[in-house]
């Protein structure tokens, strides 16, 4: 099983993270591969559900367990806000018409020291936009701007569209659309390139940003549900039973 090296819990679908942890049971029952739960812990990147693998399923007291699945989700909710909150105010600056150089000292504030002085970041975010004009470029991945990278790419990213945005105007962001994956950024830099004001625009990512992360919080709380009445050894049905208490 190697789906868990893809699965990103701010973005999945709650229907899609709960046949997660049903398959995990499935595969625990048949008990094909001993060490199979060995090779998805170790395989899985996504933050919160190797927590789980590593800790609820293990030989940890559950509550114990449990307890630290709360602290997990508490430390990883109050980091992907953080880089969301990065994105947003990237995008309010180029709602603005802000000079890119405030938009970097902005992030700045929320990053706490970066590992480069501002004249390297600029150089990167310049090399940025000579590598993304290539004929061979690879566009998805040199576009791409979420939670998951760290600060200082993150950084270069968000400056590089400040920098494209003063230099061609807002709506020049349209053309880079189509090569990013759906989710927070690509819904506000649409928002931004069709020319919707910066208040407006601060408001509304902030709504998203908020149900967003509402809606992890519940997903988080499934996974730990479902992932303690599996070590309980309740039967499959019992498990899709507690998923079906986090849905609609």
């Amino acid at each position: 099983m190697d789906n868990g090296k893809e699965l990103d819990i701010l973005e999945m679908p709650v229907e899609g993270l709960a046949a997660y942890w049903l398959s995990i049971k499935k595969l625990l029952d048949a008990k094909k591969d001993p060490g199979f739960l060995d090779q998805e812990t170790e395989n899985t990147t996504e933050p919160f559900i190797r927590h789980l693998l590593e800790t609820a399923l293990s030989a940890m007291d559950p509550e114990l367990a449990g307890r630290l699945a709360g602290i997990k989700r508490a430390t990883l909710l109050a980091e992907y806000r953080r880089k969301i909150d990065m994105i947003r105010m990237a995008l309010v600056g180029i709602a603005a018409a802000e000079n890119p150089r405030m938009t970097l000292i902005r992030l700045s504030a929320l990053t706490g020291p970066i590992p480069f002085n501002e004249k390297r970041t600029f150089e990167l975010a310049y090399g940025l936009m000579n590598t993304v004009s290539q004929k061979d470029a690879d566009l998805p991945t040199l576009l791409c701007v979420d939670h998951k990278q760290k600060d200082d790419r993150l950084v270069v990213k968000l400056l590089f569209y400040a920098i494209m945005a003063r230099r061609s105007g807002r709506q020049s962001l349209h053309e880079h659309i189509p090569h990013l994956k759906s989710g927070f950024f690509a819904e506000g830099l649409s928002l931004c390139a069709d020319g919707f004001d910066a208040d407006f625009l601060g408001t509304q990512l902030a709504s998203i940003r908020d149900a967003a992360l509402a809606a992890t919080r519940r997903k988080m709380n499934m996974s730990t549900q479902m992932c303690l009445a599996i070590r309980e050894g309740l039967v499959y049905d019992e498990v899709f039973k507690v998923a079906r208490s986090f849905m609609v």
